[in-house]
């Protein structure tokens, strides 16, 4: 039998003989949310370039009219912003995860995936024409496997390892094996 990947291991002191815990892993906690802030631009970023490619090169009249132009209108500001606002939620989610869970990075997989096929579906539960619902709902596909990966990644390097042990990813991928 082996011992839990998370679980304290430990040695014995010297003098006394009793068992002593090894330290468990820290969560580097300005890294991860500097991460965090660096992947919401990425992600509002994302979301331009998405819509003025749709837009300006497929002619999708995506969250406004075609007459509006390329950019379309206030929306999608609001659209950009609210992707960099739900970034930044998931950086909090992912944080909590890090600190409390046994395996941090398949719940947040979890959490962020099914996320991202609610946002996916939504298009097609308003009213507008096909094209433009399977283009925003490409366009939340697209935004949601980025956020998976790129923070993702951003948690994996903000864990600190106590004696240079595995970080989250390297233990839950030897649990997979």
């Amino acid at each position: 039998m082996t011992e839990p990947l998370y679980a304290p291991k430990s040695h014995y002191d010297a003098r006394s003989r009793e068992p002593v815990p090894e330290p468990l892993p820290r969560i580097h906690s300005g890294r991860l949310w500097a991460g965090g802030i660096g992947t919401a631009v990425v992600m509002a970023l994302l979301i331009l370039v998405a819509i003025l490619l749709v837009r300006g090169v497929f002619g999708i009249p995506v969250l406004a009219p075609e007459h509006e132009g390329v950019y379309g209108t206030a929306n999608t500001t609001t659209y950009a912003l609210g992707a960099a606002g739900i970034t930044l939620l998931a950086t909090g989610i992912l944080h909590g995860l890090l600190e409390f869970m046994p395996t941090p990075l398949t719940f947040f997989y979890w959490i962020t995936s099914l996320a991202t096929a609610a946002a996916v579906i939504l298009p097609f539960t308003v009213s507008a024409a096909q094209d433009e619902q399977i283009a925003t709902a490409v366009i939340n596909l697209v935004a949601g496997v980025c956020l998976m990966s790129v923070l993702g990644t951003v948690a994996a390097g903000s864990v600190r390892h106590p004696g240079g042990e595995l970080s989250w990813a390297d233990a839950e991928r030897r649990t997979r094996r």
